[in-house]
């Protein structure tokens, strides 16, 4: 199976970045898609919109990355046709509980490798900031989404962005493509 892994990114919160990944999955999930959402952010947003309000005692994205349970111990089905490997605010610490861990750029692309070929598609939902997870998602896509909110402020953070992703594909995935820019939010 050839399976799309896509980075839905924007350090700039409140873009659309969460509600972006939870539609484009249910769409493909429609589609007879194998989805598997990776929700990447503390705030945890994905994980709810998804139907999973609790995780006290689960297992999740932190315990994968931390090394303490297999990505395939921490992943929730949801529907028939999609799955999702759950957050809660505990990843909060991640930049901290992670920042001396050996290869810590690519814990995310090994705990995918796992799982991987179950999947049409895998959508990884972003925090709003270039750091340790972010980086992890960029290490672990082939291409990385960009919603953008159709508005003068939001259009310029894009430049440091596009200027993580280049460095990303320098240092941790010389293979990342940016899949394209989304506009969100667009009123006229």
């Amino acid at each position: 199976m050839n399976t799309q892994i896509i980075a839905i990114a924007n350090q700039k919160g409140g873009v659309g970045k969460t509600s972006c990944t939870l539609n484009i999955g249910a769409g493909l999930a429609l589609k007879n898609k194998k989805v598997l959402y990776i929700d990447a952010d503390a705030q945890g947003n994905l994980t709810v919109g998804l139907g999973i309000r609790n995780t006290d005692g689960e297992n999740t994205i932190f315990e994968v990355l931390k090394g303490e349970c297999s990505i395939k111990d921490a992943i929730i089905k949801t529907t028939n046709n999609a799955s999702i490997l759950p957050a809660d605010i505990a990843l909060a610490a991640a930049d901290l509980e992670l920042a001396n861990e050996p290869g810590k750029d690519f814990l995310l692309h090994e705990a995918i490798n796992l799982v991987e070929d179950e999947y049409d598609y895998i959508l990884i939902d972003c925090p709003p900031s270039l750091g340790i997870l972010t980086t992890n998602a960029l290490a672990a896509a082939n291409s990385v989404l960009i919603p953008v909110q159709c508005e003068y402020f939001a259009l310029e953070g894009i430049m440091q962005l596009i200027n993580t992703i280049m460095l990303a594909q320098r240092k941790v995935n010389p293979n990342l493509d940016i899949e394209g820019v989304l506009l969100t939010m667009f009123s006229n």
